[in-house]
């Protein structure tokens, strides 16, 4: 029996971000994770509303997500904005520099429609549309998959954006929502 090569991050990436939409599964990931509805996504960015984000806030939420990924020997990239500003940003071993390009799509999605690129996306796929063909936008700037949420503040809206790249999209979203869910509760 002839020993398994490792997978190279680019093979990995080729994997999870670089397919395209029709090429990923709409409703599940590689793990039978069945993709929320336009619905559940929705109540789950008003469930994760934050009081206020500080600077400190932003540490513990991309310090939060690191050890997340680590535990499970995520092969990911974290990035945490505010405004315009990268509050905390890191690549765990397996990560390459495509997933940051992918950080830049997704996050850019977040930025133009307020809502997380799953949810943007989600939409899209439930009117039968493209994101990458129906929204006009630049699909090499633009990417409506699953990893990048926003930022939200009582009282003030969106103010930022928390993203993850290098797991299936399902995954990606689910590890940010986790880590929202645990900023939430302290």
């Amino acid at each position: 029996m002839t020993p398994m090569t490792p997978m190279s991050p680019m093979d990995r990436t080729d994997r999870t971000d670089r397919t395209t939409p029709a090429d990923r599964t709409d409703q599940t990931d590689r793990n039978d994770r069945t993709a929320p509805s336009v619905a559940e996504l929705e109540e789950q960015q008003a469930r994760l509303t934050l009081p206020r984000f500080t600077y400190d806030d932003a540490w513990t939420l991309g310090t939060l997500l690191v050890e997340l990924a680590r535990e499970r020997s995520a092969p990911v990239a974290v990035d945490v904005r505010r405004g315009g500003q990268q509050l905390f940003h890191a690549a765990l071993p397996g990560s390459s520099a495509d997933n940051d390009a992918w950080i830049d799509r997704k996050r850019r999605v977040v930025e133009r429609y307020a809502e997380s690129s799953l949810l943007v996306g989600t939409r899209f796929r439930a009117k039968g549309k493209s994101f990458d063909t129906d929204s006009r936008l630049d699909p090499d700037r633009y990417a409506a998959h699953g990893g990048s949420f926003p930022i939200t503040v009582t009282g003030a809206g969106v103010i930022g954006t928390v993203t993850v790249s290098g797991l299936p999209q399902l995954e990606d979203h689910a590890l940010v929502v986790e880590a929202l869910e645990r900023l939430t509760a302290r």
